[in-house]
């Protein structure tokens, strides 16, 4: 993300974090490391900022998004990009059936509330090569082992998103011009997704797309996987009990990422909601491509320490 937008050249980016925080900064940023639990730091640093975007991870301090919104608002700045990056959050019923993205509807009615900023949320699906390289209880495949588990028959198509393209996403959506010039202009502008979802996809595929490009990828044939199969609705269920239960988070990821395959296509936000692709001026992507990415990941440890 931050290098797609050093690469529309437009932009000055501030990175904010932790004082304890050992994250490595992408260089060519300004750096503000602050105490998220003083408010008036917060806003010192997010005075002047016209967009304020906050990624973190799903097992970050629910307060720390609260913190920043009420710094962001006192400090004044016009549109945030709230922690979305993932499912369908406007959408009730999913949003219902993941609890891991129920909670974020709170921080975007904070957001109105306060009155100061508007937010943009960024609907993208699941990151493509995190997720099918990721293991198991993601895209349902295990790269190095050779595995495969088709939730009901592999067919079920969602919406998903490279890294690279998330990351143009976000940089092509905030170098739009704010507002529209006169009732002639009908070029895209941010205003155009005020308080409002963007939705993005690098490709529409089911787990047996996936599968077909693994076995290019990899040069090998599908006697040389194990495939198995397991019903969408009892993996989704069991992966609940797991986290319920233990407090397990790959049990939250295996139902988090198996609702998204329901026959009832609600992971498939191209289908449901259209994409603003061609709006945003995305290219589209090659899968075999994002695909060798993803073996990549999977047999290099790059993801290991993402649990």
């Amino acid at each position: 993300m931050v290098s797609a937008i050093q690469k529309n050249g437009n932009q000055k980016i501030t990175a904010i974090t932790r004082q304890d925080s050992t994250a490595q900064i992408p260089s060519g940023l300004a750096v503000k490391k602050v105490d998220y639990d003083d408010h008036a730091a917060l806003t010192s640093a997010l005075r002047g900022q016209d967009a304020l975007i906050i990624t973190m991870g799903a097992r970050a301090p629910p307060t720390q998004q609260t913190k920043l919104i009420e710094a962001a608002a006192a400090a004044g700045v016009p549109w945030i990009l709230p922690n979305e990056f993932g499912n369908d959050n406007a959408n009730e019923t999913l949003r219902k059936d993941v609890m891991i993205n129920a909670h974020k509807t709170q921080y975007r009615d904070l957001i109105t509330k306060l009155g100061k900023s508007s937010w943009i949320g960024i609907c993208c699906g699941f990151w493509y090569e995190f997720s099918l390289g990721g293991g198991i209880d993601r895209y349902g495949f295990d790269i190095p082992k050779r595995e495969a588990i088709f939730f009901d028959d592999g067919k079920q198509a969602l919406s998903t998103s490279t890294w690279a393209q998330n990351g143009l996403a976000v940089a092509n959506l905030l170098n739009l011009k704010i507002q529209r010039e006169d009732e002639s202009d009908r070029s895209p502008c941010l205003a155009d997704w005020k308080d409002n979802f963007v939705y993005v996809a690098s490709f529409v595929v089911s787990q047996r797309d996936m599968f077909d490009s693994l076995v290019r990828v990899t040069g090998t044939e599908s006697k040389d996987w194990t495939i198995t199969h397991e019903d969408s609705r009892k993996r989704y269920q069991d992966g609940l009990a797991v986290f319920q239960q233990k407090g397990d988070f790959r049990g939250m990821g295996r139902a988090m990422y198996t609702r998204n395959f329901w026959p009832d296509g609600l992971g498939n936000h191209a289908m449901t909601r259209g994409l603003d692709n061609e709006k945003l001026g995305l290219p589209k992507e090659d899968l075999d491509e994002a695909t060798k990415e993803s073996v990549r990941m999977a047999t290099d440890g790059t993801l290991a320490h993402y649990g």
